[in-house]
């Protein structure tokens, strides 16, 4: 496994405090204009995008990559994945056993001779390299089914094509595509991704792994250890981060940064620890990693010397969308179980699925799965579409949908009562599995701070363009009004008048305008955070995470609009099922928005964030809790 974020909270900051936003409305006296002339503004505009999430923390509504839902698929490719599925499902329904994988800690040779005969290590590898050329979507499609049926399968097949061998395919030279993907490709040799270290999980700019040029340049002396790699003891082929030294042409200096190598199980010097005794996906291989002066040859760099950082990152927001749609396929395995046993079990003289308590849990796990399957095949469907800028995106489909799978599957356990606590039920199983998802591939917690620094960034950088045209007013009139105008509307509590009604379907206008209310009241909360705090709102973790709940709130609202919205317009038969849907997740959805931007500004939360400041800090100067017991013995 990777305990890897997107990106790290320290370079965060380093990144926000680069782009120093700064209030707006300036407390400084005007500059005497007849004794100055005007200050010349910088040519620089600021960044540009028409993703929903980013453009969400400037508080507008940018629609082109949510509406209308995305439907990418060619009538080839939907034959393919037809042809795909039905295979695939027999396959994990008959010859793939998850119960005994988890009691032998281990995918048995059969299953995985079986996968590699089906081209499962090779999805979306380019079929000049002997893979099924798969499209995001088309991968997302069949992923559900692992997630389905076996979450440790699923993190071996995961860790070898989704992170573990897709730097090559993303910034692999030619050379080193025709070298390594057709056996990768085939399942000859697994692949794993290695980042995770002691001293760095969440923190990856730590790591303190090396590699040093040779003095003749032909290659790197690789020296370090990497821990809780999944695939770690199976791997043949391994993408490796570690520290290079890097000398700056203009000034000469020379600093240490994060490089990228392809690293052969063949080199001398590299071994693995034994597996990991883990809570869950215990089938799946996970192991320490170490390299001991391996000579890394200078042809396998992966990416630019000291660019490792931006190759992970790539790697790991390329492949989060696959999680989500993983997790939907898990979610939908937990309801059915759920039920099947709910509308057989009779208490009291009646099916419990006729009691209310049981009614809203089967409805809640089925809002749950939809948001997650809407917002997996949001983000899969950009990807094929060529659009770039999804990481806001992705990361939130990973957070929601990793915490709505362990709230189905717990759900699900508890309408199956005891017999869903037995093992035989298999749900024991899908629980202990899908704790780590929370964890791996960026912890939901420095996503959530990845999700509001970043959007918080991209929103600052706007308003310090709208402070640099105000020193020459004259020269951006259409800036001037078209931005301020809207800012100063929101300021003094008016609408400016954004609206999703033209996009989406009549029934749904009532849903649309929470959810583009919600989006109003959102980009006020960051302006008034941007102004109150400045830079320092890197140091308010709990304004940012409430804040990052919100924007996933209202991201959850868009695509289900958006999707709802094409399935009334093409008359399907769920359409008025799926409009019950959407009603509900914007009724509640808005609310608890509203919720999530009071706490940012209202005394009586702030107040609250402080005492639990300060009762954290007592109970770790205490070294544990302070109280005494109740019985005082």
């Amino acid at each position: 496994m990777s305990t890897v974020p997107v990106v790290t909270f320290s370079c965060l900051i380093k990144r926000l405090c680069h782009v120093h936003v700064r209030r707006w409305h300036s407390t400084k006296p005007a500059p005497n204009t007849h004794s100055k002339p005007a200050p010349k503004t910088s040519s620089k505009s600021a960044p540009e995008t028409n993703s929903f999430a980013m453009n969400l923390f400037r508080g507008q509504i940018r629609h082109e990559e949510v509406f209308p839902y995305r439907q990418v698929l060619s009538e080839d490719q939907r034959s393919v994945l037809e042809s795909l599925i039905s295979p695939t499902e027999k396959f994990f329904k008959e010859v793939n056993d998850a119960g005994k994988n988890d009691a032998n800690e281990c995918v048995d040779d059969a299953t995985m001779k079986g996968l590699r005969e089906m081209g499962a290590f090779g999805l979306q590898v380019a079929e000049k390299y002997g893979g099924l050329g798969l499209t995001n979507t088309q991968y997302a499609r069949l992923v559900e089914i692992v997630g389905e049926h076996d979450l440790a399968l699923g993190i071996v097949l995961g860790a070898h094509q989704s992170i573990g061998f897709k730097g090559i395919s993303l910034f692999g030279t030619d050379a080193q595509k025709q070298k390594y993907l057709p056996s990768l490709a085939s399942g000859e040799k697994l692949a794993a991704f290695c980042l995770t270290e002691p001293s760095s999980g969440s923190d990856a700019s730590s790591i303190r792994t090396r590699a040093v040029p040779s003095a003749d340049g032909s290659h790197y002396v690789l020296t370090g250890g990497k821990i809780w790699i999944s695939n770690g003891g199976l791997a043949d082929v391994f993408t490796v981060f570690a520290q290079t030294p890097v000398t700056d042409s203009k000034t000469g200096l020379t600093k240490e940064k994060v490089t990228a190598f392809i690293v052969e199980r063949a080199f001398k010097g590299v071994t693995s620890g034994p597996p990991e005794k883990k809570m869950g996906i215990k089938a799946s291989n996970t192991a320490e990693v170490h390299f001991d002066e391996v000579e890394v040859p200078k042809e396998n760099l992966l990416g630019e010397v000291g660019e490792g950082f931006k190759v992970a990152m790539n790697i790991l927001n390329n492949g989060r969308f696959g999680m989500a749609a993983a997790l939907t396929g898990t979610m939908r395995g937990c309801i059915n179980m759920a039920v099947d046993h709910a509308s057989s079990r009779v208490q009291f003289g009646r099916r419990i699925d006729t009691f209310g308590t049981i009614q809203e849990k089967i409805a809640r796990m089925t809002v749950a799965h939809y948001i997650t399957e809407s917002m997996a095949y949001t983000v899969s469907g950009n990807m094929d579409l060529g659009i770039k800028e999804y990481q806001l995106e992705a990361a939130i489909s990973k957070i929601f949908g990793s915490e709505a799978a362990w709230f189905v599957a717990d759900e699900a356990l508890q309408i199956l009562g005891g017999t869903g606590y037995m093992k035989s039920s298999g749900v024991e199983r899908v629980l202990r599995d899908l704790r780590v998802f929370r964890i791996f591939e960026g912890t939901n917690d420095i996503l959530r701070l990845f999700v509001a620094l970043t959007g918080i960034q991209y929103a600052g950088s706007h308003l310090k363009e709208l402070q640099r045209a105000f020193q020459n007013p004259a020269a951006n009139l259409g800036l001037i009004f078209g931005e301020g105008s809207k800012r100063a509307l929101r300021l003094v509590g008016m609408s400016t008048a954004q609206s999703l009604a033209e996009h989406v379907h009549p029934d749904l206008s009532d849903a649309a305008s929470k959810a583009a209310s919600s989006v109003e009241g959102f980009g006020v909360a960051v302006e008034s955070l941007l102004m109150k705090y400045g830079k320092n709102v890197v140091d308010e973790q709990y304004l940012l995470s409430r804040l990052a709940n919100a924007a996933i709130e209202i991201y959850a609202m868009v695509v289900v609009l958006s999707r709802a919205t094409a399935s009334l317009n093409q008359n399907h038969s769920s359409a008025a099922h799926e409009m019950a849907i959407v009603n509900l997740i914007c009724s509640e959805g808005s609310e608890k928005v509203k919720l999530y931007l009071g706490a940012l500004s209202e005394d009586r939360h702030l107040k609250c964030f402080q005492y639990l400041r300060d009762i954290s800090k007592d109970v770790v100067a205490n070294g544990g809790l302070i109280q005494k017991h109740p019985l005082g013995v």
